[in-house]
């Protein structure tokens, strides 16, 4: 592992609750979010936006099925917890 690499994380306390946060942290975050996020109707996301909530579908890539509806935020890079560009994962 590098200070360079994308990490995720799973941002809640283990065990049961209503909603579960994983944030991604590294100059990847993007596009991979991008492989994974569905929008309702596919509504076009603004990648290029800083701090701005998405509602949608975290999909399984390869079948294009599902997995959890979900919120999506975009933290553009250097304002924010790492100074790296984050998405944050509510599901």
């Amino acid at each position: 592992m590098s200070l360079e690499d994308t990490i995720s994380t799973l941002s809640t306390p283990v065990g049961e609750s209503g909603i579960g946060i994983v944030r991604m942290s590294g100059e990847r975050s993007f596009s991979i979010a991008k492989k994974i996020f569905r929008s309702p109707q596919g509504k076009k996301i603004d990648w290029t936006s800083s701090f701005r909530t998405h509602y949608g579908w975290i999909v399984d890539p390869e079948a294009e099925k599902p997995v959890d509806e979900v919120l999506l935020t975009l933290m553009r890079a250097p304002k924010t917890y790492t100074r790296e560009d984050i998405v944050e994962i509510n599901c």
